[in-house]
């Protein structure tokens, strides 16, 4: 939205960014009662990676981080789900503020040896993290459920509300991730926010400005793996079953790929990002059963080449190039080349009458100006007229 603000100016954009997020929500309020329950199970599935996007993109866009372990923390929270839902039946409100908290503790713990490490060794560590997690749950049998992982019982809709299954579970996912989304919002346009995007730009000079750099790394990793424990959380709430091959490391890197899609540093970047992650393969997997791969890569590479900031960035894109195209030149038919390239002369000047003769140097009247009064010789006596 950067882009779209320098081209038609703050005053424009507002009013047509409100629009557009009255638009969304009206959309979203009424997609389950015009979808069929599978597709409303996955614009459910969109919004529970928006969530898990937004958080990385707090670490990865606006903390410039790269982390490959996203899945790990995704796993985390839903593990803490289905654990508490299998072995002491809390009731599933209960479970979001756990693994919430649980997974907020579990980034800032991570984030403190992170703090010497950066660009691709940080990546390496992270990776390292959602390798190593799948194999320990299977090793932690008697908690997680082994290989054969667990299952537990989905969210019901009340009475009251007369929805179906899919409907209240889209609606009650829909809740948790516009107030997710609108906490990544505010975080991103407060202090914490601001200091971010300094330590991104340039530590050096954040530092001297008074930002504590190891502070706010940490803090990067910690909420950007409560947002990951959130949206693991919701994922046990739809799906009702997890176990250790469903979050492998393939998991964090195509979150990160997804986030990349949809656009860094944009706050309709993780929601662009999910409907990619959720759609590209669920549709490319009619073609063809080695097809999401192949689709997946190969849009990954056009949307590099035609869009760097990614789809969220494409409109400010498009808009830019068409301010910064030249206006095309008007044809004016009813002048001469010469006219035309001549500047304007007012009416009744020489220039519209032709151009000038060029003086003759014989002419006696140009060699001596006097002589152009006198009489010609054996000219009769000129008369003068009497009143």
């Amino acid at each position: 939205m950067n882009d779209v603000t320098t081209v038609l100016g703050t005053g424009r954009v507002r009013p047509l960014r409100a629009a557009l997020t009255v638009l969304l929500a009206a959309a979203a309020v009424a997609a389950p009662f015009y979808f069929a329950p599978f597709q409303v199970f996955q614009l459910t599935m969109v919004l529970l990676y928006a969530v898990a996007l937004a958080g990385l993109n707090l670490l990865v866009g606006f903390g410039g981080q790269i982390s490959l372990g996203h899945g790990a923390f995704f796993a985390a929270g839903a593990y803490t789900t289905a654990v508490m839902l299998d072995r002491y039946d809390t009731g599933h409100p209960a479970t979001l503020p756990v693994a919430a908290a649980g997974c907020f503790l579990l980034g800032l713990g991570f984030g403190v040896p992170a703090l010497r490490l950066r660009g691709l060794y940080l990546a390496l560590v992270t990776l390292s993290f959602a390798v190593f997690l799948p194999p320990l749950l299977k090793r932690l049998e008697p908690v997680t459920g082994g290989s054969m992982g667990l299952t537990v019982d989905k969210l019901q809709p009340p009475v009251w509300s007369g929805l179906a299954e899919d409907q209240w579970t889209y609606f009650v996912v829909l809740a948790v991730a516009a107030a997710a989304l609108l906490l990544a919002r505010n975080l991103l346009r407060s202090r914490v926010g601001r200091a971010l995007r300094a330590v991104r730009d340039n530590e050096g000079a954040a530092e001297v400005m008074g930002v504590r750099l190891s502070l706010h790394k940490t803090l990067a990793f910690a909420w950007s793996a409560m947002f990951a424990g959130v949206a693991g959380c919701l994922y046990t709430w739809v799906i009702g079953f997890v176990s250790p091959d469903s979050f492998s490391f393939v998991l964090s890197i195509t979150l990160l790929a997804g986030l990349v899609v949809g656009g860094l540093a944009s706050l309709y970047g993780p929601l662009l990002g999910a409907a990619f992650v959720m759609y590209v393969p669920s549709v490319s997997q009619d073609l063809s059963e080695a097809a999401p791969g192949v689709v997946f890569g190969l849009l990954i590479i056009t949307v590099m080449f035609v869009a760097p900031t990614g789809l969220a960035g494409l409109p400010g894109r498009v808009l830019g190039a068409v301010a910064r195209r030249p206006p095309r030149p008007t044809a004016t038919l009813d002048r001469t080349p010469e006219a035309a390239s001549a500047p304007d002369a007012e009416p009744g000047s020489p220039a519209e009458s032709g151009p000038s003769p060029t003086p003759d140097p014989a002419d006696p009247a140009v060699a001596d100006p006097a002589a152009a009064d006198a009489e010609p010789v054996g000219a009769p006596p000129r008369t003068t007229e009497k009143e």
